[in-house]
């Protein structure tokens, strides 16, 4: 008996998953779950890089535009929903498109997730108030000595899911990711890898190009009309932060645009790493 299939086209920011799920999507004549942690929130548009409005009513996407900035998305809240898009597109096709860069998303969608254990409230509350007094650099070393396992695998540049990967690890003395089912859970579909690659200073002049545009379409016009919501996990991402940043004073235009250059290559550089760990060969 054929089973269904799912398509999941992953790899860095930049690397042109977005036309290359659709290409599939036509192909196939069915639909794409986008697995991108931030292309859910309806309010963000050209920081995030959404597909465009012809991309989008070509093919039919699920988890674009889905979701309010004021709603806390975590990983599970993407597998139930996935899970259910994925049933739905199969009760009309045998062949599914996933895309997207957000390594956690895709893993739980094709293995499942173990519950966390309850943390301390104590120390959930000493963790917020370190961090509100000294900043995501104090996040970002804190978890490179206690939890380096989620450094180097884990979102970075994320203070909502940093703040809870070190309140798991001093709670229960283990790694957030260590909760994440070690055993698979067994879906009643298939999953094909496609990952895309390019040569790194061929993806970083992608990256720096796309930033570019990015600006002459109005970035800054979009973040400044975000800029009271700034402080919602969902803002706190590469390309908005900069440019509050400018906006509040602390640097100039030029700065913020060459610090979301210089943070979308790191963060391209950690996606490529755990897609070659995890779906690459």
């Amino acid at each position: 008996m054929n089973r269904k299939r799912c398509l999941i086209v992953c790899g860095p920011t930049a690397v042109g998953k977005t036309d290359i799920s659709i290409d599939l999507a036509l192909k196939y004549n069915t639909s794409i779950i986008s697995a991108d942690s931030r292309q859910c929130y309806k309010e963000l548009n050209i920081g995030v890089a959404k597909p465009s409005t012809h991309q989008l009513e070509s093919v039919p996407h699920y988890f674009i535009n889905s979701h309010s900035i004021r709603q806390e998305i975590y990983v599970k809240v993407f597998e139930t929903y996935a899970l259910n898009a994925v049933a739905e597109i199969f009760q009309e096709n045998d062949v599914a498109v996933m895309v997207g860069g957000t390594g956690m998303y895709i893993k739980v969608f094709a293995e499942g997730i173990d519950d966390v254990p309850e943390t301390n409230k104590e120390i959930r509350e000493r963790i917020i108030n370190s961090y509100e007094e000294h900043g995501i650099e104090w996040l970002q070393q804190e978890l490179k000595l206690h939890d380096p396992e989620f450094y180097s695998e884990g979102e970075m540049q994320n203070p909502q899911r940093m703040l809870r990967a070190l309140e798991v690890k001093n709670s229960t003395g283990k790694s957030i990711l260590d909760f994440q089912s070690n055993q698979k859970n067994q879906r009643d579909f298939e999953v094909e890898y496609m990952l895309l690659e390019l040569p790194r200073e061929t993806l970083y002049q992608r990256i720096n190009h796309r930033v570019d545009i990015m600006m002459e379409e109005g970035l800054l016009e979009e973040v400044k009309s975000l800029f009271p919501f700034r402080h919602l996990n969902a803002l706190q991402t590469v390309g908005y932060r900069e440019l509050f940043d400018y906006i509040e004073g602390k640097h100039s235009l030029e700065t913020a645009v060459e610090e979301i250059k210089k943070n979308t290559r790191r963060y391209a550089k950690r996606q490529m790493t755990w897609f070659k760990k995890y779906a690459g060969n």
